[in-house]
C-alpha cells in the first residue's frame, strides 16, 4: 500500500508548478463552499481574534485562508519530487547570520515556529540553508503507510525527524551535536492541568510548557523562526532571538516573549496561520489561576 500511495503522489508532484495551483484553487473552493470543511471552526476563531473586523474583512480572510490551505497541502506532495533549484526559489531565510553565529560559537540552538504556511516546505529546505545538524519534532500519525510517507518526505534533504512522543529518549544520541531543534509550539496542549495559561488574542489560552523548558536547564538559546509568504508559493523566514540566555528568565518569560512575536505575525499575515485547528478547545478554569504568567491579571 505504501508504494502504491507514494507512487501516486509522486506522479502527482512531477506535474507544473502552475497546474498544481491551479488544482489548489479547485480544491480550496470545494472546501470553502461546497464541503464547507470545518468552516463554522474558522469563522468563530476569525470573529474571537479580530472581533474589530467587519464579517466581510473576516470572509475575505477565511477565504485566502482556505486557498493557503490547499496550497499547502499541494506544495507537500511536490516536495517528492522538487529540485534543490526549486527549494532555493522557494524558501529563503533573511537574516541566516540569527543562527550561523551560535553555530561559530558552538552553541545548539532551538528554533521556535508556529502554524503559519509554508513550514513543510521550510522543513525540507533548512538543512541546505544552515551548518547546524537540522533537527524537527514531529507528532507521529496512526496511519503507518502515511507516517512513512512524512518520514520520507521531510527527510529527504537530510532533516532528522524526532518524535514528541519520547523526544527526551529520541534526543539523547545528539546531546554532543551542534544542532538546530523545531518545534512548532503554538499548538493546543494534549490537557489543560500542567500547562502555561495566558492571553492569546485576548483569549486565556493554554501553551505548552516544554518549549520553554526544554531551553532553560542547558540555557539553550531560542530563536523565533517566523515563516511568512513573499508572494504565491513562494516563502521567507525571519529569525529573531527570544532569549540567549533562557536560564537568566523568570519562568514564564519565553513564553511570553514567544507569544508576543507570534501574534504579531499572525497579525501581520492573518490568512497564513491555521485557523482550521481547534486552538481554545481548553477553556479557561479558575482551577488554572496557578498556571497563569500573564503579565496582565486574568
Amino acid at each position: 500500500m505504501y508504494y502504491l500511495v507514494y507512487g501516486l503522489l509522486y506522479g502527482i508532484s512531477l506535474l507544473p508548478t502552475r497546474l498544481l495551483y491551479g488544482i489548489s484553487d479547485g480544491l480550496a473552493f470545494l472546501l470553502y463552499t461546497v464541503i464547507r470543511y470545518r468552516r463554522a471552526i474558522v469563522m468563530r476563531n476569525l470573529r474571537d481574534a479580530f472581533p474589530e473586523k467587519s464579517k466581510a474583512e473576516r470572509r475575505q480572510i477565511a477565504r485566502e485562508f482556505y486557498r493557503n490551505f490547499t496550497d499547502s497541502f499541494i506544495e507537500t506532495i511536490k516536495l517528492l519530487s522538487a529540485s534543490p533549484a526549486w527549494l532555493d526559489e522557494r524558501f529563503v531565510i533573511d537574516n541566516p547570520e540569527v543562527m550561523e553565529n551560535f553555530a561559530r560559537e558552538g552553541r545548539k540552538i532551538h528554533l521556535f515556529l508556529g502554524h503559519l504556511f509554508g513550514w513543510e516546505v521550510a522543513n525540507v529546505a533548512m538543512p541546505r540553508l544552515t551548518s547546524f545538524t537540522f533537527i524537527v519534532v514531529y507528532m507521529p500519525v496512526t496511519n503507518k503507510v502515511f507516517e512513512r510517507l512524512f518520514l520520507r518526505l521531510r527527510g529527504r534533504t537530510g532533516t532528522v525527524l524526532l518524535p514528541a512522543t519520547g523526544l527526551r529518549r529520541a534526543i539523547f544520541p545528539y546531546r554532543n551535536s551542534v544542532y538546530a531543534l523545531a518545534l512548532v509550539a503554538d499548538q493546543s496542549p494534549s490537557g489543560p492541568d500542567n500547562n502555561y495559561w495566558l492571553n492569546f488574542f485576548g483569549r486565556p489560552t493554554a501553551f505548552i510548557r516544554g518549549a520553554e523548558s526544554g531551553v532553560k536547564p542547558g540555557d539553550i538559546p531560542a530563536v523565533f523562526a517566523r515563516v511568512y509568504k513573499s508572494s504565491r508559493g513562494h516563502y521567507r523566514s525571519h529569525l529573531t532571538t527570544i532569549a540567549e540566555h533562557p536560564a537568566l528568565l523568570p519562568e514564564g518569560e519565553l513564553t511570553l516573549r514567544y507569544r508576543d512575536l507570534l501574534e504579531a505575525a499572525i497579525r501581520e499575515q492573518p490568512a497564513t496561520w491555521l485557523w482550521s485547528h481547534k486552538r481554545w478547545k481548553i477553556a479557561w478554569d479558575e482551577i488554572f489561576t496557578p498556571n497563569w504568567i500573564d503579565r496582565d491579571k486574568i
